[in-house]
């Protein structure tokens, strides 16, 4: 991969496991159930693809970045006093 699409990519994989964090956070009510599930499926990933470039694991890194601070958005803003849903 170039430069260019790692950049993008890395982007699109943080604010990803955010969103999807945060929304999922909200609809279920529960703060660390999209780290459990990117979890399992970093792990079904691991075992059947076996070996990953170094721009794959920055990628899933950062996708890792995005969930945790989605769910710390989340636990930050019940805890101040907003409900979601």
């Amino acid at each position: 991969m170039s430069l260019p699409q790692i950049v993008v990519a890395v982007l699109l994989f943080t604010f990803m496991g955010f969103g999807i964090s945060f929304i999922l956070n909200m609809i279920l009510k529960t703060t660390w159930v999209p780290l459990v599930l990117y979890a399992g499926l970093l792990t079904y990933y691991f075992v059947t693809m076996g070996v990953l470039k170094s721009g794959d694991y920055l990628m899933l890194a950062m996708g890792l970045i995005g969930i945790l601070a989605g769910s710390w958005t989340i636990r930050y803003l019940r805890v101040n006093g907003y409900r979601m849903f």
